[in-house]
This record gives structure tokens, C-alpha cells and sequence, in this order.
């Protein structure tokens, strides 16, 4: 059999929206690596909230993709911290941030930074930082080199929400919308996607033999860039309609279903 890029998101796939994983999920995950394929983490978490996910599947050796693109890691249990970011993806948040003050005055904003440190505004704090935010100024956020930049608003339904991003017409970045009134930025053409195809040809493998699955809006680019895209069932149409196939939803363990497959 040949080696395969097995590309796994994190929320709603490998941990359910809990963050608890299956004991299934984890025995064919292992299983996959055992058989010789390369597993990636492609997640929008920030690395330090996804090294916790790595660790607990055994993932010692080869790479992952975190902040929707925006962050590469290598694996190495030779490094001192057992990883080290090979690669990071910026962009000039200003602009961005100034619209989306006007357009949604009720948002709150945070910045991961070149350094991979959070900064936010009005204690603004999720788990998917994996570090605790510094509060800063609007204006020390505008003057910030971002990799991802995190805006959400508790006041905003989420139709309401994408409906005011897509008016602003926003350009040099890549967005995608979550389940409620939250939004993802990063820089222009940086997606999932964009970072496993840098890795695809660090591993030397074919675009044919690529397996990506996920369920949410930032996944889309991932599943239709993999040979085999595949969405969990609980994901939105949208998602679905990209996906070459559909499994059963996080909760009846529908990754190990799609695992199973591979070894």
C-alpha cells in the first residue's frame, strides 16, 4: 500500500465539541500510523493548543498544520519541546480591523502574532489559544504582525454576522465563518489547504493519495484540495457538498469509520 497524507481536523473530528475523544478514534488513529501513512494535524487551533491533541495520539514524528494554515510544525522527539514551527504566514491586520470596528461595533477581537503569542481586546479568551490573551489597546492590535486574527460578537446572529464581513468586501486575506457569529482571518490565500500543500511536497507524496476529513466552513478548502475529501456528518451542507463522501457524525465516531479504511 502506498503511503498516504491522512489530514485530520481537530474539533468535531478527532475530539467532539467537549474535546473528549472516542477511544475508537484514538485506536485507528494509531492504527493508521502504524501502517506506515503520514497522519497530520490540520487544525485552526493555535499550536499551543494542539500539541495536547498530538501528544495524546501519539503523534511523534512528521507535521501538522495549525492556525487554519497559518502556523507549520515539524515533530521531532529530538528537540528540545519535541517540535519547532517551520513556517508562519502573516498579514498587516490594520486595515481589517478598522472596517470591522465600523461594520460591527459590538465584536471583539484577538491576534495571535509572529511570535505566537495572544493579544485581545476586553479579556477576550478561547480555548483554541492554548495561552492565556494579553489585553492590549484596539490601536496596539492594529500595529500587531498577525497569523490569525479572531473576531466574534455575542450580539450578532451568525447570518447576520457573515452577511456584515461579505458587505465590507475585504481584501489581501482569506476568512471563513464558524457555527456562530466568529470569523477566522488570515492572510491572503492561507488555508488548510495552502499549508499541507507545502508539506504534501516536503513528503513527497501524490495529490491522489491525500486523505483530508473535517466538518466546519474552514475545512472547505481542505476537502476539496485533498484526493479524498471527506465530511463528518454533523457538518454543514456547504461542507458536505465539497466533500467526496460523508461519514457518520463525530459523536457515532464517524472518523474511525473513514480510518478504518486506510490500513
Amino acid at each position: 500500500m502506498k503511503k498516504k497524507m491522512v489530514c485530520l481536523d481537530v474539533d468535531g473530528t478527532i475530539v467532539d465539541f467537549d474535546g473528549h475523544m472516542y477511544p475508537e478514534v484514538r485506536a485507528e488513529i494509531i492504527n493508521v500510523m502504524e501502517a506506515g501513512h503520514h497522519v497530520l494535524i490540520a487544525t485552526g487551533r493555535a499550536f499551543h493548543a494542539t500539541l495536547p491533541i498530538i501528544r495524546d495520539i501519539g503523534l511523534h514524528c512528521g507535521y501538522s498544520v495549525c492556525s487554519n494554515g497559518g502556523v507549520a510544525l515539524r515533530l521531532d522527539p529530538e528537540l528540545d519541546e519535541g517540535f519547532e514551527v517551520v513556517a508562519r504566514s502573516t498579514f498587516d491586520p490594520s486595515s481589517v480591523l478598522e472596517k470591522l470596528r465600523d461594520r460591527v461595533p459590538t465584536a471583539r477581537f484577538a491576534i495571535e502574532d509572529d511570535q505566537g503569542n495572544y493579544l485581545s481586546t476586553e479579556r477576550f479568551q478561547d480555548f483554541s489559544f492554548g495561552v492565556q490573551a494579553t489585553g492590549v489597546t484596539f490601536e496596539e492590535l492594529q500595529e500587531t504582525t498577525a497569523v490569525r486574527l479572531v473576531v466574534f460578537s455575542q450580539s450578532a446572529s451568525t447570518r447576520e454576522f457573515a452577511s456584515a464581513i461579505e458587505s465590507l468586501g475585504l481584501q489581501g486575506i482569506t476568512y471563513s465563518v464558524g457555527y456562530n457569529a466568529w470569523l477566522d482571518v488570515a492572510g491572503a490565500g492561507v488555508t488548510k489547504a495552502s499549508g499541507l500543500e507545502a508539506l504534501r511536497q516536503v513528503l513527497h507524496v501524490d495529490r491522489a493519495d491525500t486523505v483530508a476529513i473535517g466538518d466546519g466552513f474552514n475545512d472547505v478548502e481542505m476537502l476539496e484540495w485533498a484526493g479524498r475529501g471527506v465530511a463528518m456528518g454533523q457538518a454543514p451542507a456547504e461542507v458536505k457538498h465539497v466533500a467526496d463522501e460523508i461519514t457518520g457524525t463525530v459523536h457515532e465516531g464517524g472518523l474511525a469509520t473513514v480510518l478504518r479504511t486506510l490500513h
